[in-house]
């Protein structure tokens, strides 16, 4: 006796039996009858202009979200000369960590961190006319970096051939001119090649444009979606462009010397606060700064203090707090491999700052002691003397000198006399007086009443 299982058809009028075995095939024909299968999506990423570090993040965040959304494909539209290599390899990374297929599209070029992201991905497509390679890492003044960058940049480059099945020699040769390859490149010649010899040497497939990229990828009723920067990837790049950082640097460093200068914490520190936090957390979102060198700085920071409020004098705390604080700075702007054109924009940029520092702070000292409001505030006092001129805390009594009254204190030299109804302070002249003498004042400087004791035949005569 067969088992029957009885199942509602999918117009809901009726149903009838079918055995289990068959279940599967019901299902599956019920499904294919019903609504058509949701459209594929795409995400287009623009790996456009120079290779900075704040692209990085732009792209793990936009490959994490494909993963998220279920996307069937990211295709990284490439039109770049090149960039740090340290931001080349954070991307690279991300695109060989992604749950979801990556494909390059080099749109015209692809120079040095450009070729290496293209070939970081599971197929390069070239626009007919592009071209793809010269990946020698360089410094700022196009000068081919050290050895050990040139090799590190060559193993990266053969790593991730080899992971694709191609010839390793070639994406070498891209990167050291020293790697010949007969019928490609002599040597002492940097490899660069066109969307026609990329195509024969294996490395790439040729397309039209962009719908030439989704026909060879075979997602051409795709759903197309233009991965763009978000508010948040915006300011980071913002605080870090080199002619921003040289004000944040400057804000804060002056908010700080205000405060250490004035009583209590207030507008000026809070605002160099902030200023410091975003230019560190600017670069530490990018991968520029590391904990280690906010901790540098902060050292630098406090051994500053240490020499200008406790030891006196300029010594080893002052000189180590300055190294500290140049090296942390320099260092939060130059990442894991820094050329030497990198340390020289970080350099500029603090020179910047501490020429604004310094314009600024000269331009306070000069503004503050004209300012009203400080004045009438009491801030700071709206008139001045000097040292020849000095100044005195009190008037003159010189219609005292020569009068004669008496003690109502002992005079230690100091204490008070009786002259007249008015009490008035003075002070003997050399001797103790007690309380009861009858005393003169020999002269008044000021507050300063000195006296002499009198003797009875005074007293006396000038009765």
């Amino acid at each position: 006796m067969h088992t029957m299982k009885a199942i509602q058809s999918p117009a809901g009028v009726g149903a009838r039996a079918v055995p289990v075995a068959l279940l599967p095939l019901v299902l599956s024909l019920s499904l294919s009858a019903g609504p058509a299968a949701a459209q594929r999506q795409v995400v287009r990423v623009p790996v456009t202009g120079t290779v900075e570090m704040g692209l990085a993040p732009f792209v793990e965040r936009v490959i994490e979200e494909a993963e998220a959304g279920g996307a069937d494909a990211v295709v990284l539209d490439i039109e770049t000369q090149g960039g740090r290599v340290d931001a080349a390899l954070r991307i690279t990374s991300a695109v060989s960590r992604a749950r979801v297929p990556v494909y390059a599209f080099v749109n015209m070029y692809a120079y040095s961190a450009g070729a290496m992201i293209a070939l970081s991905a599971e197929r390069v497509l070239m626009r007919e006319g592009a071209v793809m390679g010269a990946a020698t890492p360089v410094d700022g003044s196009g000068t081919k970096a050290s050895e050990k960058m040139v090799s590190a940049m060559r193993a990266q480059m053969r790593a991730m051939t080899e992971a694709r099945g191609l010839d390793p020699a070639v994406a070498e040769a891209m990167v050291d001119e020293e790697i010949a390859i007969p019928g490609v490149v002599e040597e002492g010649k940097l490899l660069t090649v066109t969307t026609r010899e990329a195509v024969d040497l294996g490395y790439a497939t040729a397309v039209a444009d962009w719908n030439g990229v989704l026909a060879a990828l075979e997602l051409e009723e795709s759903d197309v979606t233009r991965a763009s920067v978000n508010w948040a990837e915006r300011i980071v790049r913002f605080f870090t462009n080199p002619v921003i950082a040289p004000f944040l640097l400057s804000l804060g460093f002056l908010g700080l010397l205000v405060e250490i200068k004035t009583a209590g914490f207030g507008l000026a520190g809070t605002a160099g606060l902030i200023s410091l936090a975003l230019f560190f957390g600017a670069h530490l979102l990018i991968g520029l700064a590391g904990a280690e060198d906010i901790i540098l700085v902060g050292v630098g920071a406090v051994l500053v203090l240490i020499e200008i409020l406790i030891v006196p004098g300029f010594g080893i705390f002052g000189i180590a707090g300055i190294a500290a604080l140049l090296g942390g700075l320099i260092m939060a702007q130059i990442g894991s491999l820094p050329t030497r054109g990198d340390v020289v924009q970080a350099g500029s940029v603090l020179l910047a700052a501490m020429v604004l520092v310094s314009m600024s702070a000269w331009s306070l000292l000069r503004s503050l002691p004209g300012s009203w409001r400080l004045r009438r505030s009491g801030v700071i006092l709206g008139e001045s003397t000097d040292r020849d001129e000095g100044y005195t805390s009190a008037d003159v009594r010189a219609e005292l000198v020569g009068q004669e009254g008496v003690a109502i204190t002992d005079l230690r030299p100091a204490g008070v006399g009786l002259f007249g109804d008015e009490r008035v302070d003075v002070v003997s002249e050399s001797e103790w007086i007690e309380e009861g003498t009858r005393i003169r004042v020999m002269s008044a400087e000021g507050y300063r009443h000195v006296v002499r004791p009198v003797k009875s035949g005074q007293a006396a005569d000038r009765d």
